[in-house]
């Protein structure tokens, strides 16, 4: 083979040949396997840096399963507070029944005082009408040319007898108002004072216009010997007047004070009728921030569960409310209980329990107490691959394929005790409107608990998801960078193998034609 010479057109021809056949092979490969970069002899550039970003891809892509179980743990401790919120509600409802249902006793603790002429709009009673005896009759006081011998007798008296006792111009004040003496106007009284004819007038004219103007309806008399003044009113006493009118009267000028009511500043204390509850203080009278009607003092009693009811004999009543049902009313003291005083010696008797009643409240507990275990229950069932945020375990989740994108979610106790509720006891819980509404704040803060936590799952749910689809969307991104690095573009390389065979024919071609300078000195030779 040595000894074969080729000419020069011919080489020329084979190595194009064997280019182009060389090519050829290349762009068939690239259409066989749709890559245009095999191996790093193609483009090492290329194909290792397109290795990288499929690397990277399929190392996010294995933590998609960990996110995706940690979406399904988050729904899975939602769905189980939504439950949980339901069966709050439900527990709820039974408390609300107990508040509705009658009340667990045929009769509370109370107390009943019996305060004289009290009613619900003065409980302080009405208190002693002033009175003043004066007026004695003396020897020298009976002379018939004297009124106030007649006036102390009683009887009637004649115009020459007040004439001759009283002028014109005298005036008697009974508690700032004035009684005038007349000789010539007609007898007239009203609330404010009044004329008394002493021309014409008699005894009882006088009594009648006294009492007219202290408010009270014929208390002022003449017993035994001596004129008798008293008021109608809650007020003190008071006669002044001419020298003449007082003499005349034989009355002294003064300011007689009232008696005060029984209850008037005196101070009650109750005990707190529950335990931790308001102890009652209060004191009677008209004063700021004393107490003087029913109104003011139920108001009073309100915080110690108590309230007041009076009869029309003055009897007060205290008693517990349906709140304190179960309760007896505390400690009663006070210079109100003191000896002789209205409330001494009175102590609360125990509450007396309706059977029936009490019966329908314990068949409520013991549905309470089967709601309780169904929050138990289903805590415990809300998991999802082991992990159960709602009885204390962790999710850790990983993000990135170096590990330092991360979130960890701490779960939390949600069975009973960790929402803060607790089984409750027949014939010792529901027993009346204050211990039904303790159940019912401690249901209102599991409830607020409850939602707290909701939106908290929800937040981290959120970010999960949106973790995830960032994660399904950069691996997108980089498969795709990398295969823009190393994949063939059939439309390209289709072109290219047309190209190539077309170039091999022509080849083939120019080869054959070089080889007829050599075939015609073989055709000599022949």
């Amino acid at each position: 083979m040595s000894g074969i010479v080729l000419s020069a057109s011919v080489r020329q021809n084979l190595l194009s040949l064997q280019s182009t056949a060389q090519l050829l092979a290349t762009t068939q490969n690239d259409l066989a396997t749709g890559n245009k970069v095999n191996s790093a002899l193609d483009n090492p550039t290329s194909y290792f840096t397109a290795q990288a970003l499929n690397n990277r891809a399929s190392d996010i892509n294995n933590l998609l399963d960990g996110i995706g179980n940690g979406v399904q743990v988050l729904q899975a401790a939602n769905t189980g507070i939504t439950s949980l919120q339901s069966l709050v509600a439900n527990a709820q409802s039974i408390a609300n029944q107990v508040l509705q249902t009658t009340v667990g006793y045929t009769t509370k603790s109370s107390v009943t005082a019996a305060i004289t002429g009290a009613t619900a709009s003065n409980l302080l009673g009405p208190g002693t009408n002033n009175t003043v005896t004066e007026g004695t009759v003396a020897d020298s006081k009976t002379s018939t040319t004297t009124t106030v011998a007649t006036l102390l007798s009683g009887g009637s008296t004649t115009v020459d007898a007040l004439s001759t006792a009283l002028t014109g111009s005298d005036t008697l004040t009974i508690d700032g108002k004035t009684i005038t003496f007349s000789t010539t106007a007609a007898t007239s009284t009203s609330a404010n004072g009044g004329v008394v004819n002493i021309a014409t007038g008699t005894v009882q004219d006088v009594l009648t216009a006294i009492d007219q103007i202290t408010g009270t309806a014929t208390a002022s008399v003449v017993t035994g010997g001596k004129l008798v003044l008293s008021t109608g009113t809650a007020q003190d006493l008071t006669i002044a007047g001419t020298s003449n009118a007082l003499t005349a009267l034989d009355l002294t000028v003064a300011t007689t004070a009232i008696t005060p009511p029984a209850l008037s500043g005196e101070t009650l204390t109750i005990g707190a009728t529950v335990t931790g509850g308001t102890a009652t203080s209060i004191t009677f009278g008209t004063g700021a921030g004393q107490v003087s009607t029913l109104n003011e003092l139920n108001t009073a009693l309100q915080a110690n569960d108590l309230q007041a009811s009076i009869d029309s004999s003055g009897n007060l009543t205290i008693t517990t409310s349906n709140n304190a049902a179960s309760s007896t009313i505390g400690t009663i003291g006070g210079s109100a209980a003191a000896s002789s005083a209205a409330f001494n010696g009175l102590t609360g008797a125990a509450p007396v329990a309706d059977p029936n009643s009490q019966a329908t409240r314990n068949s409520l507990v013991a549905q309470y107490n089967q709601v309780l275990l169904q929050i138990n229950t289903t805590a415990q069932d809300s998991s999802f691959n082991g992990i159960n945020l709602l009885n204390g375990d962790t999710l850790d989740l990983t993000f990135d394929e170096t590990g330092a994108s991360k979130l960890s979610i701490s779960g939390v106790t949600f069975n009973d005790a960790g929402l803060g509720l607790s089984s409750l006891t027949a014939g010792t819980d529901f027993l009346d409107s204050n211990a039904a509404n303790t159940v019912l704040a401690s249901l209102t803060q599991a409830s607020t608990t409850l939602r707290t936590e909701a939106s908290a799952l929800g937040s981290n749910l959120s970010v999960v998801e949106i973790r995830q689809d960032f994660n399904k969307n950069l691996i997108n991104v980089l498969q795709t960078g990398a295969s823009n690095l190393t994949l063939a573009d059939p439309n390209e390389e289709a072109a290219n193998s047309q190209a190539l065979s077309t170039r091999q024919s022509i080849a083939v071609s120019a080869l054959a034609l070089a080889n007829q300078s050599q075939q015609s000195v073989l055709q000599l030779l022949r």
